[in-house]
């Protein structure tokens, strides 16, 4: 690593070991970065030279628009509040709270161009979460939506500023400072390497872990995927449901528009009916959201068909966060004639490394490594598998894991590549083929199962309106998959429906697949980023087994 601009060294010292470190590729003309650089600073500062300060950039789901000039002013003005009032240095850890908004990503920016360490967090943290946090973080202070102060407060010890915020004109202390200051701030003199976030999981698969960033690394994912695979340009329109707390939504709907400088809508609260009231108002273009809401723009545009007619201007509709059912990607190309672009990324890589390109979808498939980056399935010796052969996730590129402080690192990261926990196949033509999590596969009397093939076929059922599939505990086959379905309104759960969905998926795929438990739910265990976590049902079938 190079020279750092880092005056406090926590995150450098927490750092893995170099031979415990992905191999980083960085061999394409787009990342050749300068040693110096300062990820806010090149996402910002530029747009003033070509005379962009009245471009639209940050739009809020009231409409009130943002321009690059509104919001280079304010991050400056916010550095200026973080270096000169609460004397925040380089590599100094400040926490980040609250639902999307322009005044949270003009904070967002200004922390990592006073050289700071960001650590975002999702805005329903409640207080032990959030305590966590702190303590693994070693947070210096926190900037916070005044709405969403209670739980912070709780969590945060005494010693620590919290310093809270709402618009960007009024009803925050950090408003009312930024007020006095001048615009104009010279970014931190970071070195690239030097770590700019600290992303936690999600927790899907257990207690979340400490993913560090580097300041090349923002850059990065909105220099690939964005110009490569999906051709954006500073014309287009963002909008999307995930908060910028999640790699998924800070790469889509921050760092991909302000690199080509075009502009994006930030919902506070994505749900799928403001979702569509926002892509049709904003003529949004390029969609960023998961299959939940898809699944609920669809339900929602069943019952008003006319509504599609204001999603025309939409040329890009994106998926991650979870796999993408089938079911889906036909009922969303039915109702709109788009195609959803499957994606596949995870905290640790900050943003998707497999993707469906525009134009060469596979449905079902998650697609093809994006440019950048490097993919290949493997078995338990790490040795590449045949065609077709499920196998372990590995991949490798331009960003990749740094755990702070984590002995996970060694499971993640190995033979210079990273481990993602999924479970995948590739077909004769290069495309990858989602199975599910390494933990989530079902080895019953044998036979090895994809509970989300089972769960695909469920999704197809009338009477489903989503479901999980685990392996639970069997004292004659080991393990079975066991069915977890949350039912369509009307239906009724009882024995008779489960006898009819087993049946409905023997019919459909080898009988051996079909799922010998099923059980009815009000909803699924899930993450703030909306992610089944099924590690959560398991457990439960796994304690209620030795208990029995």
């Amino acid at each position: 690593m190079g020279r750092t601009g880092h005056l406090d060294s926590f995150t450098r010292d927490r750092l893995p070991a170099p031979s415990k470190r992905p191999d980083f590729l960085l061999d394409r003309p787009e990342l050749a970065y300068p040693e110096r650089l300062n990820a806010a600073s090149a996402l910002l500062d530029g747009w003033r030279a070509r005379g962009w300060d009245e471009r639209p950039c940050l739009i809020d789901g009231a409409g009130t628009v943002w321009s690059y000039g509104r919001v280079r002013d304010t991050v400056d003005r916010i550095a200026r509040v973080l270096t000169e009032d609460y004397g925040i240095v380089p590599g100094n850890r400040v926490l980040l709270r609250g639902p999307n908004s322009p005044m949270l990503a003009a904070c967002w920016l200004a922390v990592i161009k006073a050289g700071a360490v960001l650590v975002p967090t999702m805005p329903l943290l409640r207080a032990p979460e959030l305590a966590d946090v702190l303590a693994r973080a070693s947070i210096d202070m926190a900037l916070c939506d005044v709405r969403a102060l209670h739980d912070l407060e709780e969590a945060a010890p005494p010693s620590m500023r919290v310093v809270g915020f709402l618009d960007g004109l009024q009803g925050g202390e950090l408003e009312h400072r930024i007020a006095g200051k001048p615009a104009g701030f010279e970014a931190a003199d970071t070195a690239n390497d030097d770590v700019a976030l600290i992303a936690f999981t999600s927790g899907t698969t257990g207690t979340p872990k400490a993913a560090a960033h580097l300041h090349r690394h923002l850059l990065a994912i909105a220099d690939l995927s964005p110009r490569s695979v999906l051709g954006t340009t500073a014309d287009d329109v963002f909008c999307g449901s995930p908060t910028l707390a999640f790699a998924y939504g800070l790469g889509g709907l921050l760092l991909f528009p302000l690199r080509i400088g075009a502009s994006v809508v930030l919902l506070e609260r994505g749900t799928h009916d403001r979702l569509l009231e926002a892509a049709t108002r904003h003529k949004a273009t390029v969609l960023f959201t998961v299959p939940t809401v898809y699944r609920g723009m669809i339900a929602h545009l069943e019952q008003e068909p006319a509504l599609a007619e204001g999603l025309r201007s939409l040329r890009l509709c994106v998926s991650a966060g979870e796999p993408l059912p089938l079911t889906t990607f036909e009922g969303w190309r039915a109702m709109t004639g788009r195609e959803i672009l499957d994606s596949l990324g995870t905290t640790e890589l900050l943003n998707a490394v497999l993707h469906a390109v525009p134009g060469n979808v596979r449905p079902g498939s998650t697609g093809k490594p994006v440019p950048g980056y490097e993919a290949m399935v493997v078995d338990e010796q790490f040795q590449p598998v045949p065609t077709g052969q499920v196998g372990r996730l590995a991949v490798r590129g331009a960003t990749g894991c740094l755990y702070l402080d984590d002995p996970r690192q060694e499971s993640y990261v190995q033979h210079g590549w990273n481990l993602t926990g999924d479970a995948f196949h590739v077909d004769e033509d290069g495309f990858f083929w989602y199975h599910a999590r390494t933990d989530d596969l079902i080895v019953s009397a044998g036979y090895k199962i994809s509970g989300l093939e089972v769960e695909n076929i469920l999704m197809e059922h009338e009477a489903v309106q989503e479901c999980a599939v685990i392996a639970a505990p069997d004292p004659v086959r080991g393990t079975i998959p066991k069915a977890f379905v949350v039912i369509r309104e009307g239906m009724r759960p009882d024995d008779r429906l489960a006898e009819l969905l087993q049946t409905y998926v023997k019919d459909h795929i080898a009988p051996y697949k079909y799922p010998r438990a099923v059980e009815f739910l009000d909803e699924l265990p899930r993450t703030e980023t909306g992610k089944v976590q099924r590690f959560k049902l398991r457990r439960r079938e796994w304690e209620h087994g030795e208990d029995d």
